[in-house]
């Protein structure tokens, strides 16, 4: 892996990339110019791409609940978390300035800023718990796939990762938008100042991470056997 300067940079343009693209894709969602199925490809596709890109330099975490997960876990020491934490929020931030400023402020803020929010119905509570659970599959697929060296999966690990996300937003994505990720949900929400139930974006998709962190290490990584042949 390299540095920590250079893996910090790598976050950073990932996270981007990431809102840019996935918060453009929610703000042409709500303006009834896509469906449901695109914005779960877009998500899908820019984060396996940026995964599969900067995972040799950085791990591809691009996700605060990821990294969290890593150094619950003990992949990650606490500097490189702090490091890698902010650099994806200072990211999801620049992607959403630069989103705002590429459609326009009215569009912008008539989608929210293409930020996750609860659907009809759906309280905070049931809101953290979806986010938990979604985020979950997300993280145990990183542990089983860029984590766990014995598996072949290890170079397709961006695209595992990915379609991971394209199902959650499938599945889940009218519920709470089915972000996953803290950066996600802080970017546009920041730049279009909607705070509206921010539990849901930080405590789901944190906890969901360090449970299948957990799980995924003391299960399956603490006392490793050789791959299956």
């Amino acid at each position: 892996m390299e540095s920590l300067g250079k893996a910090a940079v790598a976050e950073f343009v990932a996270t981007f990339a990431l809102v840019f693209v996935g918060a453009g894709a929610v703000i042409l969602y709500s303006s009834g110019s896509i469906d449901l199925l695109s914005v779960a490809l877009a998500h899908g596709l820019v984060l396996a791409i940026m995964v599969s890109v900067v995972g040799h330099v950085s791990g591809g975490h691009v996700n605060p609940a990821v990294t969290i997960a890593l150094w619950t876990a003990g992949k990650v020491t606490t500097q490189r978390a702090v490091v890698y934490t902010v650099a994806q929020l200072a990211g999801a931030v620049l992607g959403a300035l630069l989103l705002r400023y590429v459609v326009g402020g009215e569009a912008f803020e008539a989608a929210g800023g293409g930020a996750p929010a609860l659907g009809p119905g759906i309280s905070v509570g049931k809101g953290i718990v979806i986010e938990a659970i979604l985020t979950f599959f997300l993280v145990f697929a990183v542990f089983g796939t860029a984590v766990d060296d014995r598996g072949p999966w290890n170079k397709t690990a961006g695209f595992t990762i990915g379609l991971v996300i394209a199902f959650d937003i499938i599945a889940f994505g009218p519920y709470t938008g089915a972000a996953m990720n803290p950066a996600r949900w802080f970017g546009p929400a920041l730049v279009a100042g909607v705070w509206n139930d921010s539990l849901v974006w930080i405590v789901g998709p944190i906890a969901g991470g360090i449970i299948a962190g957990v799980l995924y290490a003391t299960v399956f990584l603490r006392s490793k056997e050789p791959a299956t042949p």
